[in-house]
């Protein structure tokens, strides 16, 4: 028995078995991004536009928290994009370009591709991204309103699912678009939204309510 406790005594605590130990987390390798500059100031981060390791475990923080996938660490148009919305969070109409009313109002921002709704000073549908038209079939500015509703609609032109959608102007309406808002150019006309955005804010309008449009999409011509 006092050879066995010599023997524990010398060696120690069991160790831990290697499979129960933390898996360490990668290593974040994205190189630097169209969207480098401005990740960089919204991250508190040096602004050089050179993606640094550090930058790239910012970036893929931010991505974590907001639910960007991939998760990289890259800042492409999608972390941007969705920048624009946490940053705009907190007073999307700091700059009042949305005319406040004391009905509500949907406000369709065409330079950040946002859309929130807002009663008075109030927000009650806060910003989302979106995606406007494309050049040459830009979504018309200046006041409309939703004139005719169909939560299942499908595009008598193209043959696409519009699904929630809430025309305002002639053919164009707010509607559901699946898969991803950030691909390269535009609609043709429409403010497309994620289908639960959609969804949200099918459940909140109606017939009548005034939508604003103002400013120009990036890419497409004044």
């Amino acid at each position: 028995m006092a050879l066995l406790g010599t023997l524990l005594a010398l060696s120690g605590p069991l160790a831990v078995p290697a499979a129960a130990a933390a898996e360490p987390e990668s290593a974040c390798t994205a190189g630097t991004g169209p969207y480098q500059r401005e990740l960089e100031d919204h991250l508190g981060r040096p602004v050089d536009g050179v993606q640094s390791t550090a930058d790239c475990y910012a970036v893929r923080a931010f991505q974590r928290t907001n639910g960007v996938s991939p998760a990289d660490g890259y800042p492409g148009v999608a972390t941007y994009r969705t920048m624009l919305v946490v940053t705009a969070r907190p007073d999307p109409n700091a700059a009042g370009d949305c005319p406040e009313r004391e009905h509500r109002v949907t406000c369709v921002d065409l330079d950040r591709q946002l859309l929130w709704v807002q009663r008075g000073a109030r927000i009650v549908f806060p910003p989302v991204p979106i995606r406007t038209g494309r050049d040459y079939q830009e979504t018309r500015t200046g006041w409309h309103e939703v004139y005719w509703r169909n939560k299942n609609h499908v595009s008598t032109l193209y043959g696409t699912p519009m699904p929630h959608a809430q025309f305002f102007d002639g053919g164009q309406a707010l509607h559901g678009s699946p898969g991803s808002l950030y691909t390269t150019g535009g609609s043709a006309g429409c403010v497309n939204l994620t289908e639960p955005d959609a969804a949200r804010l099918w459940d909140l309008l109606t017939e009548g309510d005034a939508v604003y449009v103002w400013g120009t999409k990036p890419g497409t011509e004044d």
